[in-house]
Formats: structure tokens, C-alpha cells, sequence
């Protein structure tokens, strides 16, 4: 369960669990000790799969979604993001291929996937990145050669905090809601709170 710190995990559990899916949080993944460029005191510490969700009526890429939380304040600039990886350039104090291992990292990449399918039994997933804030247009991060050909040539995509909120708002009944998050959106829909009045 995610902890109190990570709403943007909590908000993507309810647009999820909203969807169908049934979701995991935190679901570890290593490069395996045998890969010819594993480096022990580099490779050894564990990254997560903030969010993995499994749909059990989808097939294909949406059947297994398979999610990072990025909730940046200064929001996410695909642009800004794929130069400073490309130029192995430092963001928010460290190297900012660091933040996006399965994306760079063929050891890393490899470890990625092979967690995706322990926990699912499949290796073909939609790998979605959950920000806080769009800055600029999404395209050049959801078609980023390297980054698809690094997970299988599965799809990428890019989830904003807006287009979840709105996408639930509407559809929240009077039925208790399985997450916290969703109890809160109730309260708003129940006090009459409209979110295009935050405009």
C-alpha cells in the first residue's frame, strides 16, 4: 500500500481500481547478479514499479499497465527530460538517467520487464509515467525510440494528475469508494465542489 507521501500513487490506484484494474504497489526489480554489466556496488540496491495494474476483460499492451509516479512539483518537461539524459546531465542532484533506469539501462531494462511478467505473465504492458504537471507536448517521450526499443517495443505513456481527477470527478457515486482518495473526491462531489471553478 502506498504510504501517506505518495498521493500521485494513491490517485493512480483509484483511476485504476476505477478502470477495472486490479493494482500492486511497489514492486521491486534488480538487475540479475549475471548480467554481464552488473556493477555490485552500483547494481544492488532495488528500484520499484511504483504502481503495476493487471485488467483481467482488456487484452493486449492495456491488459498490464505498469506505472511511475514522478510528482515533481516544477511539473515535467519531456523535452527538458530527454535532453538532459541524452546530454548524461544532472537534475534534482543526481544523473538524470538515474530517475528513469528501465528507460536507459539495458540491465535495468531487461530487470523491468522480467518483474512486470513475474507478477502478471506478461511481457507486453502500456509503461506509463504519472506526473504532477505537463510542460510541453507529451509526444516526444511516448515516441522515443530508445525508450520503446529499452521495454520491447511496448507503448508509452503519459498521465497527468489533471486528467485523472476529471476523469474520476464525474463518475463518483454515492457508494463508499475503495481508497482514500476516492472517499475524498466524494466529499468534494458532495459539498457541491465543482473542479472547473479552480480555473
Amino acid at each position: 500500500m502506498a504510504t501517506k507521501e505518495d498521493i500521485l500513487e494513491q490517485v493512480v490506484e483509484e483511476y485504476l481500481i476505477h478502470q477495472g484494474y486490479f493494482v500492486q504497489h511497489n514492486v521491486k526489480f534488480l538487475p540479475r547478479r549475471d548480467h554481464p554489466d552488473f556493477v555490485s556496488n552500483q547494481d544492488s540496491n532495488h528500484s520499484d514499479i511504483d504502481v503495476l495494474g493487471f485488467h483481467p476483460a482488456k487484452t493486449g499492451p492495456e491488459q498490464v499497465v505498469a506505472v511511475s509516479c514522478k510528482s515533481w512539483q516544477q511539473g515535467f518537461s519531456p523535452a527538458s527530460e530527454i535532453a538532459a539524459i541524452e546530454g548524461d546531465k544532472t537534475l534534482r542532484g543526481r544523473k538524470a538517467w538515474k530517475a528513469f533506469r528501465e528507460l536507459t539501462e539495458p540491465k535495468w531494462s531487461e530487470a523491468f520487464i522480467a518483474a512486470v511478467e513475474e507478477k502478471t505473465g506478461r511481457r507486453e504492458f502500456t509503461y506509463v509515467t504519472a506526473i504532477a504537471k505537463l510542460r510541453g507536448p507529451a509526444e516526444p517521450w511516448e515516441t522515443h525510440p530508445g525508450f520503446r526499443a529499452a521495454l520491447g517495443g511496448n507503448p508509452i505513456r503519459i498521465l497527468t494528475f489533471q486528467q485523472m481527477i476529471r476523469d474520476l470527478a464525474p463518475d463518483m457515486s454515492t457508494t463508499l469508494a475503495a481508497t482514500e482518495v476516492g472517499r475524498l473526491l466524494q466529499m468534494f462531489a458532495a459539498s457541491g465542489f465543482n473542479l472547473d471553478q479552480t480555473r
